[in-house]
């Protein structure tokens, strides 16, 4: 219920994120203790993150697949995520603002 989340839109969230070729998690706002907060659709993130919280709602949430063209391509982020790799995310989407 509540509004869904779009482009212009402050959003706060939780997630874990895992490399699909290792298997390795190589990020987690959850061990942060504190979520990622965002202007949706505006280049802050990867453009997979922009495309799959988009029409979330607030306590939603989502297990994003994010091809590598949609993430980090073929420099990757070493040294945890390899070139070309895929991204694993589940999100759970904790504030629109």
């Amino acid at each position: 219920e509540g509004p869904a989340a779009k482009a212009g839109d402050t959003v706060g969230a939780d997630y874990v994120g895992v490399s699909q070729s290792s298997g390795v998690e190589f990020d987690s706002s959850w061990e942060r203790g504190e979520p990622i907060v965002f202007e949706l659709g505006a280049g802050m993130v990867i453009p997979g993150w922009d495309q799959g919280i988009e029409c979330m709602r607030v306590g939603g949430r989502r297990l994003l697949t994010i091809p590598a063209e949609l993430a980090y391509g073929p420099a990757g982020s070493p040294p945890d995520i390899a070139p070309n790799d895929t991204l694993v995310f589940a999100v759970d989407l904790r504030e629109i603002q």
